[in-house]
């Protein structure tokens, strides 16, 4: 078994990240397996160095300790831009010059599990068309959905303890895999590093369910293996909302200072035991 933890050096670590570090290593150690650690830091204009010395100041505090050296998403762009250019060069992916408010302001876009779905607006513009604007003009790069789906065919992954689940990628429409100023989306970057790693188990929040349903089809597409996943419930505050690094309350920096025993913690979460204040949720 092989489980990793990818934090974002966005912002402070807070209690739901290191209930989702304690179990994915847990899982691990129990096993006998690896766990590894891997930095999502391709977000250039919110990634930040402290935040990554104070994100291995914390899991040093929880009492997590990881094999091998961090891997950082920083170092992996040319992985990123490989994988792009292959799903270009097999149609699987279009140029998109729509900005945010174009989107918000078109009638026809419904939502789905990641908000609002594109409308496909630029998915019919001629090849002239598209190579005219590229060469001028800020522009994402987006999947196109059905003809990907129609390739994939059906899919599924396993849920571990609950068996497999039907994906249902095409629920999301023309997802964006790059953009001018992030290299690689969420759902590209994390998937190729997945399969690079070697991760056999995906351990994290209930929250991103539906988007292994896209990880599943990037998976097909790319020729990648499926690791088995295990979705756990989200640590949730009083008010019963899921914790945001906004939350300075439920930050781990914010219970180290306070002198709270990091492995003592640890080990209460392991056995599902939060806070005063705290609830396990599933949403």
């Amino acid at each position: 078994m092989l489980t990793r933890f990818a934090p974002s050096p966005t912002g402070e670590l807070h209690l739901g990240h290191a209930y989702s570090v304690v179990c994915a290593y847990a899982a691990a150690r129990a096993a006998g397996g690896d766990f590894r650690l891997r930095i999502d830091d391709i977000d250039g204009s919110r990634s930040r160095e402290d935040y990554v010395a104070g994100s291995l100041a914390d899991l040093a505090w929880l009492g997590i300790d990881w094999d091998g050296a961090p891997v950082r998403q920083s170092n992996r762009l040319g992985c990123y831009a490989a994988a792009l250019d292959d799903l270009r060069a097999r149609g699987f992916v279009y140029p998109c010059f729509c900005t945010r408010a174009d989107i918000a302001a078109s009638l026809s876009a419904p939502h789905g599990p990641s908000g609002a779905i594109y409308p496909g607006t630029c998915r019919g513009l001629s090849a002239a068309t598209r190579d005219r604007r590229v060469a001028a003009e800020p522009h994402c790069w987006r999947l196109d959905m059905a003809r990907a789906v129609a390739e994939a065919g059906d899919l599924a992954w396993e849920e571990q303890g609950q068996g497999h689940r039907v994906a249902d990628p095409a629920a999301h429409g023309d997802i964006v895999l790059a953009r001018k100023d992030a290299p690689a989306s969420y759902h590209l970057a994390s998937t190729l590093d997945d399969a690079a790693m070697g991760i056999t188990h995906v351990v994290r929040g209930a929250d991103l369910i539906a988007s292994t349903d896209v990880h599943r089809l990037l998976q097909a597409l790319l020729r990648l293996p499926t690791p088995i996943y295990r979705h756990h419930a989200l640590v949730c505050g009083a008010d019963g909302k899921r914790l945001a690094k906004r939350d300075a309350a439920a930050s781990l920096k914010s219970l180290r200072e306070a002198g709270i025993d990091g492995r003592v913690l640890a080990a209460d979460l392991a056995g599902d035991r939060l806070p005063a204040g705290y609830s396990l949720q599933n949403p």
